[in-house]
C-alpha cells in the first residue's frame, strides 16, 4: 500500500509518503508558504522512499476544517495528482488527523480543537480505539464558551491550537474535565497517511471529483494561486513528466 498525503489546513505545511507501513514526512510551520513547499516536498519524499508516482495506490488529503486557503490548496493538489494518475482519493477530517496527536490509551476521549480565528474554534470529540478514532459528535465551529463535551466523564485529552485561542478560554472553562492538553499540536500528514491507509483498506477511497472540503463556514471560490497549484499538480503527474525512482 502506497500513499501520498497532503495536510495544509493550518499554519503548518505537511506532506507524507506511506510505503507499506513505513511513513516519511516533512512538516514545517510555514504560514503562506504551503503552495511553495507542498509539491517539491512530495517529489523529494517519493524519491527518498524510492516510490514512483505510478506506484501510488491513492492520494490522501486533510479536507479541513481549517484555513480556507490551506484547505483549498490541499484539495486542489490531491485532486490534480489523482486525476492525472487516475487514482482515488482518501479525504479525512483534519480534526480527526489532529486527534491522532493525543498519545493516549484506547477508550480515552479526545477533543481536537483548531483556532478558527474571529474568536471561534473548530472542534470535534472522539474516543481513541485500538485501530484509530471513533467520532462522538459532529465537527463544530463556534465560540469557546459554547463548546460542550459529550457525557460527564473526566480524563479527557485535548489537542490543538483551539485550546490557546481566545486567551485559552476553552482550556480554562473545561479544565476540570481534562487530564492532558497540548495546545501547540497541529495536524500532520504522517498521521493522515496512517489513517488513510486504514480507510483505503476499508474501501473508503473515492473518485477525485467527489472530494469536498469541510469548511464549516461559507465556501468560497478557488483563488488564483490555488488554480495555479492545481494546474501544476496535474502537469507534474502527467505521464511525460520525469518520474521518481
Amino acid at each position: 500500500m502506497k500513499l501520498l498525503a497532503f495536510e495544509t489546513a493550518t499554519e503548518a505545511c505537511s506532506v507524507a509518503v506511506y510505503d507499506d507501513g513505513r511513513v516519511l514526512e516533512r512538516f514545517e510551520i510555514a504560514p503562506r508558504r504551503h503552495a511553495e513547499l507542498a509539491l517539491p516536498w512530495a517529489e523529494a519524499l517519493l524519491a527518498e522512499a524510492g516510490v514512483a508516482r505510478g506506484q501510488l495506490d491513492a492520494i490522501a488529503v486533510g479536507r479541513g476544517p481549517g484555513a480556507f486557503t490551506g484547505v483549498r490548496l490541499a484539495i486542489a493538489l490531491a485532486q490534480g495528482i489523482a486525476l492525472a494518475l487516475e487514482r482515488p482519493v482518501v479525504a479525512l477530517s483534519s480534526l480527526e488527523v489532529l486527534a491522532m496527536r493525543a498519545d493516549v490509551a484506547p477508550g480515552t476521549p479526545v477533543l481536537a480543537a483548531i483556532d478558527a480565528r474571529m474568536g471561534e474554534v473548530y472542534s470535534q470529540a472522539f474516543v481513541r480505539e485500538a485501530q484509530g478514532l471513533r467520532p462522538l459528535a459532529p465537527a463544530h465551529v463556534g465560540a469557546p464558551d459554547v463548546i460542550e463535551l459529550p457525557g460527564d466523564a473526566t480524563g479527557w485529552a485535548g489537542v490543538g491550537t483551539g485550546f490557546s485561542a481566545a486567551e485559552a478560554a476553552l482550556q480554562t472553562r473545561l479544565a476540570p474535565r481534562f487530564s492532558t492538553v497540548d495546545a501547540l499540536a497541529l495536524p500532520r500528514a504522517g498521521d493522515l497517511a496512517r489513517l488513510a491507509a486504514a480507510a483505503y483498506a476499508r474501501g473508503e477511497a473515492v473518485a477525485p471529483e467527489r472530494v469536498e472540503p469541510a469548511y464549516l463556514r461559507d465556501n468560497v471560490a478557488l483563488t488564483l494561486v490555488e488554480q495555479v497549484a492545481l494546474r501544476a499538480a496535474r502537469r507534474a503527474a502527467e505521464p511525460g513528466a520525469p518520474d521518481a525512482p
